[in-house]
């Protein structure tokens, strides 16, 4: 079973707050957001073979791209959304494969209505992704909020992993 979502990473990520010495005022830096925000879409995998997938682009999430990443990276299917036309000879999984969605306009786009069955969102990575495990809080350029969501993310997935291996020899 996945939960899916999408999120924006800004260059100057949000501060929640901050501290300064005494007498002196704290100063925020901040970038120009236009044309550097990244977006990702994400699938967090739960129970005995727990993960986290993503994609990420400098452009907007479409039912399109969402179709494309459900397929490819999180059902398998070779080919990817073309191939659901008309399937490879002999595919089959060897799981089945749930996704669980939100009700985002792309999640409810004619090209992805009858491909989902109950709605839930993975917000908490996202929140964690963007509140603890982004140390540098302003990026200047697109290409390093990407490389920063890439390092918070696999922060998220190796916990991810971690809890799951955990839980799997505590019981």
């Amino acid at each position: 079973m996945y939960f899916l979502d999408e999120s924006g990473f800004a260059p100057t990520m949000p501060t929640g707050y901050t501290w300064s010495r005494a007498g002196q005022r704290a100063v925020v830096a901040r970038e120009d957001k236009k044309g550097q925000r990244v977006n990702v879409l994400g699938a967090l995998a739960v129970g005995r073979h727990a993960d986290l997938l993503w994609e990420r682009t400098c452009r907007k999430i479409d039912a399109a791209m969402l179709l494309e990443f459900v397929c490819r990276k999180l059902a398998g299917l070779p080919g990817g959304a073309a191939a659901l036309e008309e399937p490879p000879a002999g595919f089959t999984r060897v799981r089945p494969c749930t996704v669980v969605l939100d009700n985002a306009s792309a999640h409810v786009a004619q090209i992805f209505k009858g491909r989902r069955e109950e709605l839930a969102a993975i917000e908490r990575v996202w929140r964690s992704a963007k509140y603890e495990d982004c140390p540098e809080r302003v990026h200047t350029t697109a290409e390093e909020v990407g490389t920063a969501v890439d390092q918070a993310l696999n922060r998220q997935r190796a916990r991810i992993k971690g809890s799951a291996t955990n839980f799997i020899k505590a019981a």
